[in-house]
């Protein structure tokens, strides 16, 4: 496999990541979003055969601009992540100062 091919195949992986977890934000119910990702895998698997490269950037550029357009206002986020409710919630003392958790005079 050539080095154009892995990186096609990469920019193809992360849009198709990146459809699935717009899907998300937009369904949370399991089942509704279970739904739209098989729609979005056959939308993916219906053009993988395509082997021009002008209708390939074409495809691939419809698919980023619907991407874009669908981008939910408040996107879910995981209570864990970077930005999520519980992020750094507890933060550990730091122990390296006298006074602050387990020196006890």
């Amino acid at each position: 496999m050539s080095e154009a091919q892995i990186a096609h195949r990469r920019v193809i992986q992360s849009l198709y990541k990146r459809s699935l977890k717009t899907a998300q934000d937009w369904y949370i119910d399991t089942t509704l979003f279970r739904r739209k990702a098989v729609e979005l895998r056959i939308q993916f698997d219906a053009n993988k055969n395509i082997t021009n490269p002008r209708q390939i950037a074409a495809i691939v550029r419809d698919a980023e601009r619907q991407l874009e357009d669908l981008r939910h206002p408040d996107p879910y986020i995981y209570p864990t992540a970077p930005g999520g409710s519980k992020f750094d919630r507890n933060v550990h003392p730091d122990i390296s100062e006298p006074g602050v958790a387990g020196h006890h005079h």
